[in-house]
C-alpha cells in the first residue's frame, strides 16, 4: 500500500477521565512499571538508505504503541464486556480468551464478561445460542487443550441484527477473535454502532494462521502451525528415504499466502520443493516442476514436497463462490498432485513410492505451543487496555517486535505475501536448493 494512503489514526468513543486502577506510575525513573502515554509511537518503516531524508512524523509514518493509559474511558464497575471467536479454528484461541478475561476481572476489576458462541451468529437471535458468562474459575485451564470454548462459525454477518443484539445484552465492549473477514465484520458493527451514537468499543486481536494480515509482524497460531507442520515434514522425509524413489508429499495451510509452507521448509531442511500461490509453476515441460523432481529423485533417491493450498490452481477447475466469510473456495491441489506425480513418473517408466500427507485440521484443532501461548497473552492483555481506555474501530498487533495498535481498516484492505524478490523467498531457494525458476522460456 502506498505510504500516501496510509492512515494509522486511532479512533477512541471519548475523552478518558477516569484513572486507571492499575498500580503503575507516569514517570520515568521509578522501580514500578510505566503507564504508557498517548505521545509514544513505533515508527512503521523502519528500512532506511544513507542520504533518506528524515521522517516527518504523523498518521502515515508512526503506529500508536499498545500499553495500559493513565486514564481510561470507562468506569470498570460499569462495564459489560463480550468475547467472540469467528472463522477457522487457530491454535491459541482459548489462549487470547483467557488472557482477555483475566486481564479484565483481576486488573481491571470488571465482573461482567460474556462469551458469544459460535461467533457473530451467536449475537443473531434466530440461532438461539445461549451465552456463556465467563471469569477466571471457567477458563483456568482452556489454554491447555485446542480449539475455542465458546465455538466458531463464519458468516452471521447481519450486521444491523448483531448491533440489536448489542444494545439488547446492554454491552460497553466487544472483543472480536478472528482474521480479516472477522475483522471486516467488526469495522462493519462498529460503523452502525457510530450511525446510532452509542459508546461501545470495539477491539480485535488477529487471529489468521497464514500469517497473512497487513500491519501484523506475526499472527497468533503460526509459530504452532509451523511447528507442527515441521512434525508432519520429518515423517514424509523419512518415509520417502526409506523407499526407493520415495517422495513425501505435505500439503499445508495457506490459501494466499506461503508463509507456513515458507517457514516449514525453513525449520525442518529436509524440504526439496516448496509449492507457493506466489510463485507460478509449470507442470509439464524441461524446466517445470516434474522434470525438476525427476532430477532430484535420479541425483538424491527422494525428494520432499511441500504445497500450500493455494498454490497451483491454475491447474484446477476452479470451484464457483466464496465461503461465508467471502473466501475464495479452493480445489484440493494436494490431490491433484499425487496424481500429477504418480501418472508421470508411470509415463517415464520410473518407479516412485509417493506418500501423501494433509495434516491441516490436525493442526488447526491443536493447542497453542509456549511461544504462541506467551503470544497470545500479551496480545489478550493489550487488547483489554486499548478497549477500557475507549479505544475503537482497531487491532492489537506486533510491529518491529512492539505491540502497537492498527486502524481495522488498515489491516484488513490488504494480505500480506511472501515477497518472491524479499529475503525469506530467498533463504527458501538456498535451503531448498530447488530451480529459482520452474517455468519454461
Amino acid at each position: 500500500m502506498p505510504d500516501t494512503e496510509l492512515d494509522f489514526t486511532i479512533e477512541k468513543i471519548g475523552d478518558s477521565k477516569i484513572k486507571n486502577p492499575l498500580p503503575y506510575v507516569q514517570s520515568t525513573g521509578e522501580s514500578f512499571s510505566n503507564f504508557v502515554g498517548d505521545d509514544e509511537f513505533i515508527v512503521y518503516n523502519v528500512y532506511a538508505k544513507k542520504g533518506d531524508k528524515p521522517l516527518a512524523y504523523g498518521p502515515s509514518t508512526v503506529l500508536e504503541k499498545a500499553g495500559p493509559r493513565d486514564k481510561i474511558y470507562f468506569n470498570p464497575q460499569h462495564v459489560h464486556a463480550a468475547i467472540v471467536t469467528c472463522g477457522g479454528l487457530c491454535p491459541g484461541l482459548n489462549d487470547v480468551i483467557r488472557s482477555l478475561v483475566r486481564n479484565l476481572w483481576y486488573g481491571y476489576g470488571v465482573r461482567r464478561i460474556t462469551g458469544i458462541q459460535y461467533g457473530f451468529k451467536g449475537f443473531l437471535p434466530e440461532y438461539n445460542f445461549p451465552v456463556v458468562d465467563l471469569d477466571p474459575d471457567i477458563v483456568d485451564d482452556i489454554h491447555k487443550i485446542g480449539g475455542t470454548m465458546l465455538g466458531s462459525s463464519r458468516g452471521g454477518n447481519d450486521i444491523p441484527a448483531i448491533v440489536d443484539a448489542i444494545e439488547r445484552m446492554n454491552l460497553n465492549i466487544i472483543f472480536t477473535i478472528g482474521g480479516d473477514g472477522t475483522q471486516r465484520g467488526a469495522l462493519a458493527v462498529a460503523e452502525e454502532i457510530d450511525r446510532r451514537h452509542l459508546r461501545v468499543a470495539v477491539v480485535g486481536v488477529p487471529k489468521t494462521i497464514d500469517n497473512d494480515l497487513s500491519f501484523v509482524q506475526r499472527s497468533f497460531g503460526f509459530e504452532t502451525a509451523v511447528s507442527k507442520a515441521v512434525q508432519v515434514v520429518s515423517g514424509a522425509h523419512v518415509e520417502a528415504d526409506n523407499a526407493i524413489n520415495g517422495i513425501g508429499l505435505v500439503k499445508v495451510m495457506g490459501r494466499d499466502s506461503g508463509f507456513i509452507a515458507a517457514h516449514t521448509a525453513l525449520a525442518s531442511t529436509e524440504v526439496n520443493f516448496v509449492l507457493i500461490p506466489e510463485i507460478d509453476f509449470d507442470l509439464e515441460g524441461p524446466q517445470g516442476f516434474l522434470a525438476a523432481l525427476k532430477r532430484r529423485l535420479v541425483a538424491r533417491k527422494h525428494a520432499v514436497v511441500v504445497v500450500a493450498e493455494g498454490a497451483g490452481q491454475r491447474y484446477l477447475k476452479a470451484i464457483e463462490g466464496t465461503d461465508p466469510s467471502g473466501n475464495k473456495k479452493l480445489a484440493d491441489i494436494g490431490g491433484y498432485l499425487k496424481d500429477a506425480i504418480t501418472d508421470y513418473f508411470k509415463t517415464e517408466g520410473m518407479e516412485v513410492n509417493l506418500r501423501y500427507m494433509d495434516p491441516s485440521y490436525t493442526i488447526r484443532s491443536a493447542p497453542a505451543d509456549p511461544n504462541d501461548s506467551l503470544y497470545c497473552a500479551r496480545l489478550g492483555a493489550n487488547a483489554v487496555h486499548a478497549a477500557m481506555s475507549g479505544r475503537t474501530k482497531m487491532l492489537v498487533s506486533l510491529w518491529s517486535n512492539k505491540f502497537i495498535h492498527v486502524p481495522i481498516k488498515m489491516a484488513a484492505t490488504s494480505r500480506n505475501y511472501v515477497n518472491p524478490q524479499g529475503s525469506l523467498w530467498r533463504d527458501v531457494i538456498e535451503a531448498t536448493r530447488q530451480p529459482a525458476s520452474m517455468k519454461n522460456p
